[in-house]
C-alpha cells in the first residue's frame, strides 16, 4: 500500500504532468527554452535533469544518517513518516506554481524528490521483515503493480481536469494541473496511514547511546562495503545495478520532457502515453517475477538492460510520435520489471543473519541514488554541451551496454543467497 501511495509523485510529478507543465511555464516566462537560474542560462530541460541530480544527491548524503538513528533506536517506521510527510508536503505546495514563482518551485520540486527517495529506503528494507526470501520477488512485484494502478487512477483523475475543465468549472487553463500537485500530496499522505498502521516497528540494536550517532550511517556503509569482500556475487551485483540504473531512472525522469522538446508532441499525448507506460508496467512486473523463476534473477535482468538497450538505440532515431508511443509501451514492459526484480534479488543475496536490514538497504539505495545522481548529471552535461538531447540518448545506450557486461559476471541460477554467497 506504501507503492500505491508513493507512486503518484513518480507519475504525475516525475514523469507526466509536472514536467510538461515545467516547460511550458519555462516557455511562457522567459520566451524560449534557455531560462534565467539565478543570473546563469540555462535550458529548462537541462535545469530538470541537474535538479533530479542535486536532490538524489543531497539524499544520499543524509540517509546514512538517518539510518543510523533508526538501527540504533529501532525508529525506522518514523523516519519513513519524516520523509513521506516532508514530499507530499511539497507537491501541495507546487498548487503555487505559475511564472512568478518558477525559481521556487525548482526548489519545491527537488525537497518532493527527497522526500519520495528518502522514505523510499527505510520502506524497501521493510521486505525481509515482512516476508519469506520464496516470496521476494512475486511481493516486490506485486508491490510496483500496485503502485503503477493507485497512480493510474489519480492520474486519470487529473488528466480529466486537464482535457475538459470546463466540466469542474474551471476557466484557467493552468489551475487543473496545480491542483494535480496538490492532489499528489493528499493521496500520498491519505494511503500511506494504511502502511504505517500495519508495518511492524524496527528492532534496534539496542545501542541508544547519544554520543557519536552522527557518523554511525556512514560507519555502517562502512561495514556492510567491508561485508562486501566476504560475498563475492552481491558485490559483482551492485557494481552491475550501479551501472543499469543509471540509465534506466535517468529514462525514467527525462523520458517526457525529450518527448516534448525534441519530438514537439503535445501536452495531452504526452499524459497519454505516461498513462499507458503504467497500465503495460503492472504486467511487465509479474512478467519479470515469472521469468526470474524459470531463468534465473540475473539472467532475467540481463534480458531487461538487453531490451533497455533496444529502447536508447530506437528513440536515437525516432521523429514520429507513432515510433515514441511504441518506444513508451516497451518502456512500460521493462522499467518497473528491472526495478522490482533488482529490489528482490538484493533482498536474496543479503546475508541470513543480518538484524539490521536498514543498513544493507540504506547502502542498495545510496547506490541507487548516485547512480541517479551520475546519469541524470552526464545526461544534461552532454545535452548542454552538444545541444541536442539525441547525444544524451547515446551515452545511456553506452551505460546500459557496459551494465549488461558486468551482469554477465555472475552466475544465474534458482538458488538462494546464501548459496550464491558461498559460490556453491
Amino acid at each position: 500500500m506504501y507503492d500505491w501511495a508513493n507512486s503518484v509523485h513518480a507519475l504525475v510529478i516525475v514523469s507526466s504532468i509536472f514536467p510538461v507543465y515545467f516547460n511550458a511555464t519555462a516557455l511562457k516566462a522567459y520566451g524560449g527554452p534557455e531560462m534565467d537560474f539565478f543570473g546563469t542560462p540555462i535550458k529548462s530541460s537541462v535545469l530538470f535533469s541537474y535538479t533530479v541530480s542535486a536532490a538524489f544527491l543531497i539524499t544520499a548524503l543524509v540517509i546514512p544518517l538517518c539510518t543510523a538513528v533508526a538501527d540504533n533506536t529501532g525508529r525506522k517506521k518514523a523516519f519513513m513518516k519524516f520523509f513521506c510527510y516532508l514530499g507530499a508536503v511539497n507537491c501541495m505546495l507546487l498548487y503555487f506554481f505559475t511564472r512568478d514563482t518558477i525559481l521556487l518551485s525548482v526548489f519545491l520540486f527537488g525537497l518532493s524528490l527527497v522526500g519520495w527517495s528518502g522514505s523510499i529506503v527505510f520502506y524497501d528494507s521493510y521486505l525481509p521483515q515482512i516476508a519469506t526470501e520464496d516470496q521476494f520477488d512475486r511481493i516486490s512485484a506485486k508491490g510496483f503493480s500496485m503502485g503503477y494502478f493507485g497512480s493510474v487512477l489519480l492520474l486519470l483523475f487529473n488528466l480529466s481536469m486537464i482535457l475538459a475543465p470546463s466540466f469542474y468549472g474551471i476557466t484557467d487553463k493552468a489551475i487543473p494541473a496545480r491542483i494535480s500537485f496538490f492532489t499528489v500530496g493528499v493521496w500520498w499522505i491519505l494511503f500511506a496511514q494504511i502502511p504505517f498502521k500495519y508495518l511492524p516497528d524496527a528492532i534496534g540494536n539496542g545501542n541508544k547511546r547519544a554520543e557519536g550517532w552522527l557518523f554511525d550511517g556512514f560507519r555502517e556503509l562502512k561495514k556492510v562495503y567491508a561485508e562486501l569482500r566476504q560475498q563475492p556475487y552481491l558485490a559483482k551485483f551492485l557494481s552491475a545495478f550501479f551501472i543499469y540504473t543509471m540509465g534506466l531512472r535517468t529514462v525514467m525522469y527525462v523520458a517526457t520532457i525529450f518527448g516534448a522538446s525534441e519530438l514537439k508532441l503535445p501536452s495531452d499525448s504526452l499524459i497519454i502515453t505516461v498513462l499507458l507506460i503504467q497500465l503495460v508496467g503492472i504486467v511487465g512486473s509479474f512478467c519479470f517475477a515469472w521469468l526470474s523463476g524459470q531463468i534465473g534473477n540475473i539472467y532475467a535482468l540481463m534480458v531487461g538492460v538487453t531490451i533497455w538497450i533496444g529502447i536508447c538505440a530506437g528513440a536515437y532515431y525516432t521523429t514520429e510520435a507513432k515510433e515514441f508511443y511504441v518506444l513508451a509501451c516497451t518502456v512500460g514492459m521493462v522499467m518497473g520489471g528491472l526495478q522490482s526484480l533488482s529490489r528482490a534479488t538484493y533482498s536474496k543475496l543479503i546475508p541470513d543473519d543480518t538484524p539490521d536490514t536498514a543498513s544493507y538497504f540504506s547502502f542498495y539505495d545510496v547506490t541507487e541514488k548516485m547512480a541517479i545522481v551520475v546519469g541524470t548529471f552526464i545526461y544534461g552535461m552532454v545535452e548542454q554541451v552538444t545541444g541536442s538531447m539525441r547525444n544524451s540518448i547515446l551515452a545511456l545506450l553506452v551505460i546500459f551496454v557496459l551494465g549488461l557486461i558486468l551482469l554477465y559476471r555472475i552466475p544465474s541460477r534458482k538458488v538462494y543467497h546464501y548459496d550464491l554467497n558461498q559460490g556453491n
